[in-house]
């Protein structure tokens, strides 16, 4: 994942996380804030790479959702250029 995605994904996460289901939780906070790979979260929870991979993307797309409903990342960004 590039720097981008990952920065955008972290903050998708810091807004909506807590909507996400607590495996999906588990699996996204490994992946970005743990910093291990797909392999190495898939070992540690006794599943496989699919699984994660397939959690990640799930994962992922429901924060998209919840953005795109919500548009709460871009009134963040709205009020910090006013404060700036």
């Amino acid at each position: 994942m590039k720097l981008e995605e990952s920065i955008r994904l972290s903050k998708l996460y810091d807004a909506y996380g807590p909507l996400l289901t607590k495996a999906q939780q588990e699996i996204v906070e490994a992946y970005l804030f743990d910093d291990l790979t797909g392999s190495e979260i898939a070992e540690n929870k006794k599943v496989s790479r699919q699984a994660v991979k397939d959690a990640l993307t799930k994962a992922t797309r429901k924060l998209e959702e919840y953005d795109r409903k919500l548009n709460f990342i871009s009134k963040i960004a709205e009020l910090e250029a006013k404060i700036s």
